[in-house]
């Protein structure tokens, strides 16, 4: 039991340690690659940022007040109270976005030093939102694998999700999408700001997902081949990959055969292929991303309890905030 509690208080410190360096990643993405360059993203740090450009006021006040705000409505409208690793990550966050932007240096990183009337001021607004990405995405990952959340948009998401059934995916891409377009309401800003506003936040995106799901991203591999037993064979014995066999009929030669059909990680689609090309060269094959895969060698199936939003939502409070 002691050992137990032992390797409990072990992790839980780890858990702190790692997603303090994510909030340090993501809030040197903002602030060193972000911020500089003028443009702003998604969330509620983009939306800190806009009102920032516009009334002057720093950001981390504007995070820390409206993160306290949706806190306190989250904790009213969903029944319970949020869980100490948010509200550490929105403190952290907060003191980290009012104390880096002290530092000289931060101000030099990326390609901030290129003067805007610059024949190369164009590659700064360009690269510098993808960088920015990717150390925020980093960041953001690494807090996420600890079940750490910095709240904003993620609170907005599950207060509607309670009276509405639209899933959080899209309550934060309709946010996102007005957060960034409302630069353009500024002074001296252009629809060039809302373009690479744009970038990075579809940047940003798909590194996070790269990141946490990269290696267990799934493929359907369909291949159509008359050396089909062969085939089939080279893939079980030598690549060790299940393989489903279906009828059919080419409609043109009115001959019968299998179209096989194979599941696997995105990293062995090369593997797969090139067996089946060693085996038939004329091999036809097609791959499609898959979107989930349960089962044997893939994720588990999780029962379902309950079909009420109440208890949806609560399992998504659970997968943030437990500590």
């Amino acid at each position: 039991m002691a050992d137990k509690k032992k390797i409990s208080v072990k992790k839980l410190i780890v858990d702190y340690i790692l997603m303090s360096f994510g909030l340090f990643l993501y809030v040197l993405g903002w602030q060193g690659f972000v911020v500089p360059t003028g443009i702003s993203g998604g969330g509620l740090v983009g939306l800190s940022t806009v009102l920032n450009y516009a009334t002057g006021i720093p950001i981390p006040l504007f995070y820390g007040v409206i993160n306290a705000g949706l806190l306190v409505v989250g904790t009213i409208v969903l029944g319970r109270g949020f869980g100490f690793k948010t509200i550490y990550c929105i403190i952290l966050s907060t003191i980290l976005f009012a104390v880096l932007p002290k530092y000289e240096w931060l101000s030099n990183i990326g390609l901030n030093t290129i003067p805007q009337d610059s024949p190369e001021a164009p590659l700064r607004y360009l690269v510098n939102p993808i960088l920015g990405a990717f150390i925020c995405a980093a960041g953001i990952a690494l807090i996420f694998k600890r079940k750490g959340s910095t709240g904003g948009t993620d609170i907005v998401a599950l207060i509607i999700n309670k009276y509405r059934d639209i899933s959080p995916g899209r309550v934060f891409m309709y946010t996102d999408f007005i957060i960034v377009a409302s630069i353009i309401l500024l002074p001296n800003k252009h629809l060039s700001d809302v373009i690479f506003g744009y970038i990075f936040t579809i940047a940003f995106s798909y590194m996070v997902d790269l990141i946490l799901t990269g290696n267990q991203q799934s493929v359907q591999i369909t291949i159509f081949s008359q050396e089909f037993d062969k085939v089939a064979d080279a893939l079980i014995y030598d690549q060790h990959r299940g393989v489903t066999a279906l009828d059919s009929v080419g409609w043109y030669s009115k001959k019968e055969g299998k179209v096989l059909i194979v599941i696997s990680r995105k990293q062995q689609v090369n593997d797969i292929t090139h067996a089946v090309r060693d085996v038939d060269p004329k091999a036809f094959i097609t791959v499609s991303s898959v979107s989930a895969v349960y089962g044997l060698g893939f994720s588990e199936m999780k029962r379902r309890t309950s079909k009420s939003s109440d208890n949806k939502i609560k399992r998504i409070l659970k997968w943030i905030d437990s500590d």
